[in-house]
């Protein structure tokens, strides 16, 4: 505190004193006048002296006050004009008004008074415009966060180019796990001598270091078909760019040994945390897994993925063993329910609905009840055939029921069993999925992110042709209490039949044991043709859809239905297959709006293009050669216009990120 502050204070109860002191005086010289006086002398000294204090104490108040100021307005202007803070202000015709030295140092030009900010820095003026309160720019080289203060048409800007290479090299820095995992490698080498599975170990193991040691990743080989990578951001940032080109040496230099091995890769990324790290790897490799392998699953902790690869046809690798354990593995949980409930898709189709008849029978193989949740205002026109055929037996009828007498017969014993699918938004009924803490997942899509929440069993084979398949070697490791009869082994069979497209894609020598089994069942092709024909209104609907067909890449053609009519699902899905029937075509796409609004689109290939990962562009998925998805909230012409750009990605890039 300024000494003269001090004085201030003090001086107050002197003032009173002397006041005081006066009073006493005068009440002395009232009874001596002669010691009064002297009294008053000397309190007139003692004042007099008090005064003239008071006025040097003026006199360096004033001096004080005029010195702080100047020294605060020489501050100021240093302040505007040596720290390290650019300051700009304009005029209403966006003309520079002043600057200061800082602000001018980020111009090429020797003074930027006078100049329109649109010359100086284009990027400066939509901020302007705009009214943007705070952004970071680039500026010759350097990053300012400006802040606009509109009112006072002021700009503010700070160097912050050093505090972002140092957070960019942060992120760059941190650490990524990955786990690698040969797909086949137990197929491939079963049988063989040690001598030659000994090469091919140091053949995949050599592939692997030279790539780790080409791009500063740490390479472990901790089993026989399984690898451990340490890795950074910036690593994985290089190795997306080459679009992790090991999968295609290591398919390609095992096919030349006549050893055909593909990689799957599971990388975490995006979290410090080395045990979520860890977890987010091993759950990428099981959905790079799930989807048929010789891929990368590349998983951030918010959940997003990024695939690579996976462009092959997925090769055959189940084994009767592996669908002999999930049999007895699934006839456990039915034995311990009360209940069984089988759900499909929205809008099932003879897959799903064929599969959902074949686990009803593994319930009552195993003495339990079972029933199938349909919604019959959503029945195609081959599904409403079989369902016409199963009304003919009351018995088989009586177990199809709808959601809402699902949700009343539910328990929390009650089994839920979910076939040809694995996304919540696909089923049925969601609702029964967050009632049911007891569910299993059986399909044959290729995994997606979107996926159900801890069921207790999953049977997901990509390899496999359709559901049907699955559930079929599923019942044959069943008690045999009960026989398939002549209607339920069809409609199995015409499961595989729409999904093969009678047996001409997706079929492996699985497909055809399961045919004839079902077929030995006395399953009737007849019959199966019964329900697949369709009428002539459809058909000439259908040939109205492709008339629209137009050649956008060579090989790839797309068609699509009037924006004023709607169309069932598997039309569009018909019209998909007979342009990919067409000379010419390797992969071929089908638009038009469905019954419920929504804009379909079905996509079909002869496995040159994966129509898979275009339409997980398009937030769908399938398989390389069928796939679709569902678009709401556009035109057909918007729709197609995403379809053209998603098409375009694929082409260009050869991954998709979803």
């Amino acid at each position: 505190m300024p000494n003269f502050y001090r004085k201030r204070i003090f001086r107050l109860p002197i003032y009173t004193l002397i006041t005081l002191t006066a009073f006493l005086i005068g009440i002395i010289g009232f009874f001596q006048w002669i010691a009064g006086l002297v009294g008053f002398l000397i309190l007139g000294v003692i004042l007099f002296f008090l005064i003239k204090s008071e006025v040097l104490l003026r006199r360096d108040m004033e001096q004080y006050i005029s010195t702080l100021s100047h020294r605060v307005k020489r501050v100021g202007e240093e302040a505007l004009m040596e720290m390290p803070i650019g300051i700009l202000l304009y005029n209403e015709d966006f003309q520079v008004e002043w600057g200061n030295p800082f602000m001018n140092a980020f111009f090429e030009e020797e003074t930027i008074i006078g100049k329109p900010i649109h010359d100086l820095a284009e990027v400066l003026l939509p901020l302007i415009k705009d009214q943007v309160e705070s952004e970071v720019i680039n500026l010759y080289d350097r990053k300012l966060r400006i802040i606009h203060k509109k009112e006072e048409r002021l700009i503010y800007a700070f160097d912050v180019t050093e505090e972002i290479q140092l957070e960019k090299q942060y992120e760059e820095e941190k650490s990524v796990l990955g786990v690698i995992f040969l797909d086949n490698y137990d197929e491939v080498t079963q049988g063989m001598d040690d001598q030659r599975k000994s090469n091919i170990n140091s053949q995949i193991t050599s592939l692997l270091n030279r790539w780790a040691t080409d791009n500063g990743v740490f390479l472990k080989r901790t089993s026989s078909e399984r690898f451990f990578a340490v890795f950074n951001e910036q690593i994985l940032h290089h190795l997306e760019k080459t679009k992790f080109e090991i999968l295609d040496q290591v398919r390609e230099h095992t096919s030349k040994q006549s050893s055909p091995l593909t990689l799957s890769i599971g990388i975490g990324t995006g979290s410090s945390s080395l045990p979520e790290l860890g977890s987010l790897a091993q759950s990428g490799l099981d959905l790079a897994l799930g989807r048929g392998g010789d891929q990368v699953a590349v998983k951030k902790s918010n959940g997003k993925v990024k695939f690579y690869g996976g462009k092959t046809n997925p090769m055959e690798k189940r084994t009767r063993v592996r669908a002999r354990v999930i049999s007895h593995a699934l006839r456990e949980l039915v034995v311990e329910s009360d209940k069984v409930l089988i759900m499909g898709h929205k809008y099932p189709d003879m897959d799903a609905i064929g599969a959902s008849i074949g686990i009803l029978k593994v319930a009552q193989a195993n003495q339990k009840e079972g029933f199938i949740v349909i919604d019959k205002t959503e029945l195609d026109t081959g599904v409403q055939r079989l369902i016409g055929e199963v009304k003919q037996h009351p018995e088989l009828w009586s177990r199809f029921i709808s959601p809402e007498e699902a949700m009343e017969l539910s328990t929390e014993d009650t089994l839920l069993v979910v076939v040809d699918t694995h996304k919540p938004s696909l089923v049925i009924d969601e609702r029964l999925l967050h009632r049911q803490e007891r569910i299993v997942v059986i399909d044959h899509h290729r995994r997606g992110e979107e996926f159900i929440d801890s069921p207790l069993l999953v049977y997901m084979e990509p390899y496999a042709s359709s559901t049907a398949e699955l559930v079929t070697e599923l019942l044959e490791y069943q008690p045999k209490r009960s026989k398939l009869n002549i209607l339920e082994s069809t409609a199995l069979l015409a499961g595989i039949i729409v999904d093969t497209k009678s047996f001409t894609l997706r079929t492996g020598s699985r497909t055809f044991d399961a045919a004839s089994y079902l077929r030995a069942h006395g399953a009737d092709t007849i019959l199966v043709q019964k329900f697949l024909k369709e009428d002539i209104d459809v058909f000439v609907k259908r040939s109205k859809i492709v008339e629209n067909t137009a050649i956008y890449k060579p090989g790839i053609a797309i068609t699509k239905g009037k924006q004023e009519e709607k169309y069932e699902q598997v039309l569009i899905a018909q019209a998909a297959d007979t342009l990919l029937s067409m000379s010419g075509v390797v992969a071929s796409f089908a638009i038009a709006i469905r019954q419920d609004g929504l804009i379909g689109i079905s996509a079909r290939s002869l496995g040159e293009i994966n129509v898979q990962i275009i339409m997980e562009a398009l937030e769908g998925g399938g398989h390389l050669t069928n796939a679709a998805t569902q678009l709401s909230g556009m035109t057909i012409e918007e729709a197609e216009g995403k379809l053209k750009q998603a098409i375009d990605d694929y082409l260009e890039e050869g991954s998709k990120e979803i």
